[in-house]
């Protein structure tokens, strides 16, 4: 198989540092000019305009933010390491992100957008007793949202160190640090309308920037896809990986390669896609999208746009995936800071240069900026509107008040991913964020579904619901494989594990949703049913969805 690379090859080639630097600096100026512009508006201090941007954005503007939001450090750096590592069971994350996203708008999207006002815990509490649902939603939402920003952080990290060819684990820590930092400010600085104009443009940025590396990849292979998977099993086939873990050539090609080996690793197969398909309806930073316009028909509009533009993204996902496979191979790729997340990067490099590359590398890291502003917002508006105003202010406290408590929230979240990014850097992020979804299947979804579907729900079943799904799927997470235990733990050298699966979904899940069921028929019932006949009313149909949304 001959292959045509486009740029010298090079066994460890990384770029020129300084121009890879150099384009990152002249990106984060632009973005930061953006972010500074429009975040001064005269009601920059009004808590509708910091964690909703006024809902003055359009349908196809909030399509393109969706896009920007959903597709993560975890869908560009993540996936193409997992395929090109592991083919097949690679492009499980994919699948399992697209069809998410499907499931999440036909059940929840449109609902929760129609009865809410800024966060998740606006639907949950809306029929039931305010304040116990208000701390328990609050609570997952950090969760949900920090274990999303480890894996931006960590995705930060080692694209930033394959840029700069840095493998000190020190230096490592001081990118992630650096990026936590700029991350606060961008948020502080524009809050969701700046954050939101961040994510139009990236999505723009990455999606084209996939488009043409999907096309130098075939021109590269000099054919279509049969040439590439050729390539692809070819140059497996000559590497060390696959020589050190005994796997055939073709295995990259087929079901297994990363969960067939044992039973256990098939159960864990189905335990990730269980979590990759539910969580994303769980996921209060996707769903907060959803109040920045300003009509429900504006809200089909986007939904529109983002699953055109999310669905093409994610098939070229799986030719950028044995792309990389072709042109890097597993060796190169396991070898450079960043391990599997190196993989987009590192044929950038191949396809145009080193020039091409810091492009590239610079998209990708907005995408990181993107969405760890949107994870901060979410998260701060959580503490803010529902446990400081709702709870300890008891509805008394000024929207002038909120924004400052976000704003505080932003800082000590920032400093906290930070933290845990460090130690996460060598993981696959797009497993990171599915740790994340599997927290978001298991506390949230079971209870927005209650709350929006079942009548006889009540405040018992959604506190039992959302604490059962939450306690369950962090507690299996720390003592998995995937904190402790293992070569790719987060902490290496310590062995607490005895739970055998690094996705908790397949047992938190169901726990959640029956713990949903056993608290309603323990408790006694809210007798707040016109509230419940009034959110049935507004999430079926959409009436005062304005005066909800703008109140």
């Amino acid at each position: 198989m001959n292959v045509v690379h486009l740029a010298q090859e090079t066994p460890a080639a990384t770029g020129n540092p300084i121009l890879n630097i150099a384009v990152f600096v002249i990106f984060i100026v632009v973005t930061m000019t953006i972010v500074t512009r429009v975040g001064r508006t005269p009601k920059s201090g009004d808590a509708s305009e910091f964690y909703t941007g006024g809902a003055s954005f359009s349908g196809t503007q909030n399509g393109l933010a969706i896009s920007g939001d959903y597709l993560s450090a975890a869908s560009f750096l993540g996936i193409v390491g997992a395929i090109a590592l592991n083919g097949y069971d690679g492009f499980l994350y994919s699948i399992g992100f697209f069809v998410a996203w499907v499931s999440a708008l036909l059940l929840v999207a449109e609902p929760m957008r129609n009865v809410g006002r800024f966060t998740m815990a606006d639907v949950l509490s809306f029929r039931l007793r305010q304040k116990p649902v208000r701390v328990a939603a609050a609570l997952s939402t950090l969760f949900v949202s920090l274990f999303y920003l480890i894996a931006q952080m960590a995705g930060a990290g080692s694209l930033v160190a394959v840029l700069l060819n840095i493998h000190d684990v020190f230096w490592q820590s001081i990118i992630v640090a650096v990026v936590g930092v700029i991350m606060i400010a961008y948020v502080l600085i524009g809050g969701m309308k700046g954050t939101t104009y961040v994510q139009m443009i990236k999505a723009v940025l990455l999606v084209g920037g996939v488009i043409i590396m999907t096309v130098l990849v075939f021109i590269s292979v000099r054919g279509g896809m049969g040439n590439l998977l050729d390539a692809a099993v070819d140059m497996h086939g000559s590497s060390a990986n696959a020589a050190k873990k005994g796997y055939e050539a073709s295995a990259i090609l087929e079901p297994g390669l990363q969960y067939g080996a044992t039973n256990m690793s098939k159960l864990n197969f189905i335990s990730l896609g269980l979590a990759l398909v539910l969580g994303v309806g769980g996921l209060p930073h996707v769903l907060m999208r959803f109040y920045t316009v300003p009509t429900a028909t504006e809200a089909r509009k986007s939904v529109t746009v983002a699953i055109i533009l999310i669905g093409a993204f994610y098939l070229m996902t799986l030719i950028l995936g044995y792309g990389a496979a072709a042109l890097v191979g597993p060796d190169r790729i396991l070898a450079a800071p960043g391990g599997a997340n190196s993989a987009a990067p590192l044929l950038a490099f191949e396809l145009g240069g080193s020039l091409f590359m810091a492009l590239i590398s610079a998209v990708a890291f907005a995408t990181v900026l993107a969405v760890v502003a949107g994870l901060a917002i979410t998260a701060s508006a959580s503490v803010a509107h529902d446990l400081y105003a709702a709870v300890i202010r008891d509805g008394q406290a000024t929207e002038a008040e909120q924004v400052r408590v976000s704003r505080i929230t932003v800082v000590v979240i920032g400093v906290a991913s930070i933290v845990l990014g460090i130690l996460a850097m060598q993981q696959n992020v797009a497993f990171l964020v599915s740790l994340a979804f599997a927290i978001a299947a298991s506390a949230n979804l079971p209870t927005i579904l209650y709350s929006l579907y079942w009548k006889r729900f009540n405040t018992t079943g959604a506190v039992a619901s959302i604490y059962t799904g939450l306690i369950s799927a962090l507690v299996l997470i720390f003592f998995s494989p995937a904190v402790s235990g293992a070569e790719t733990s987060m902490i290496t050298g310590a062995d607490w594990s005895w739970f055998p699966l690094t996705s908790p979904g397949i047992i938190s899940i169901p726990l959640g949703f029956l713990g949903g069921i056993v608290g309603t028929y323990i408790g006694k019932p809210d007798n707040l049913r016109a509230l419940q006949a009034e959110m049935e009313v507004k999430s079926l149909t959409g009436v005062g969805v304005e005066g909800v949304v703008n109140h």
